[in-house]
């Protein structure tokens, strides 16, 4: 298969899992922190199960590599916290259309690392999905918790663009499995000291929702979109993963019977546009 559209495959499987992602900050009652680090522990023990059934090693190459690698996990770990975070506080629809700013962040900050402005195409595709999430927004009461929800989401944001970025330039010749096991390990090791909830206090339905969110829609979407990387630009895969406000509005409509009104429908086409625009513009690429 052309690794171009295999790497498509991987990254569109991983958005639809990732567009569950954001309903857990509500279904668990634990804090932000709390939810990351069981979440983060149990997918490292996961990912290191997979990599010994497959006979993967897991030692990584050189001492550099150790030193990136810690690096990443530092930004995921600020990332996924500041991620549910930001869900907490705003809501999902407001959270995760803060968050989403980061497609944006990937266009502009991307190609100043390769001393280049960004190509006409991907700034376009950047002002529309803009103005998608921009629709998707409802009317809201910005109050403290949403103010400060905002804030927290576009800075996870930040940490996700910079995540993909430095990963596509540093890591990509390690398997995307490899490569978030040593993410959650050390998001889980660095934010471990500050969980307020024991395990042992943790109620059954919550460590059932954990486990579902650490395996399912943590382990392996991120594998996946991880080794998409291998293939594709973070501005590439920033884009295309505009489809995740999309997946979520369905899933919370089928589980939490929230009702999307016309400005999301409208805003959810504008993003799905644009996403078809770049795998369609990245599908054409010679192989």
């Amino acid at each position: 298969m052309n690794p171009h559209k295999q790497s498509l495959i991987y990254l569109h499987v991983a958005v639809l899992l990732f567009g569950g992602t954001a309903l857990f900050a509500k279904l668990i009652n634990l804090s932000a922190l709390d939810i990351t680090v069981y979440r983060t522990a149990v997918a490292a023990a996961v990912l290191a199960l997979l990599l010994g059934f497959q006979g993967q090693r897991i030692r990584l190459s050189s001492r550099k590599d150790y030193a990136i690698a810690i690096g990443l996990g530092m930004i995921v770990g600020i990332h996924w916290v500041t991620y549910f975070a930001g869900m907490q506080l705003a809501g999902i629809t407001i959270g995760i259309i803060a968050f989403f700013s980061y497609p944006v962040l990937t266009v502009l900050i991307e190609p100043l690392f390769h001393r280049q402005w960004p190509k006409a195409k991907d700034i376009v595709s950047a002002l529309v999905v803009s103005l998608g999430i921009y629709l998707l927004v409802p009317e809201a009461n910005l109050g403290n918790d949403v103010t400060l929800g905002i804030v927290t989401g576009v800075f996870s944001a930040l940490c996700f663009a910079l995540r993909n970025i430095f990963q596509k330039r540093y890591f990509t010749h390690y398997s995307g499995p490899q490569t978030m096991f040593y993410q959650t390990l050390v998001a889980a090791l660095m934010l471990c000291a500050f969980v307020e909830v024991p395990v042992t206090d943790i109620p059954e339905r919550d460590i059932t929702l954990l486990l579902l969110v650490a395996i399912v829609f943590t382990a392996a979407p991120h594998a996946l979109f991880a080794a998409s990387l291998r293939g594709l630009s973070a501005t590439t895969a920033g884009l295309i993963s505009c489809l995740q406000p999309l997946y979520a509005t369905i899933l919370a409509f089928m589980l939490l019977q929230e009702r999307p009104d016309t400005a999301t429908l409208i805003g959810g086409l504008m993003i799905v546009s644009a996403a078809l625009f770049e795998t369609w513009s990245v599908s054409r690429q010679p192989k």
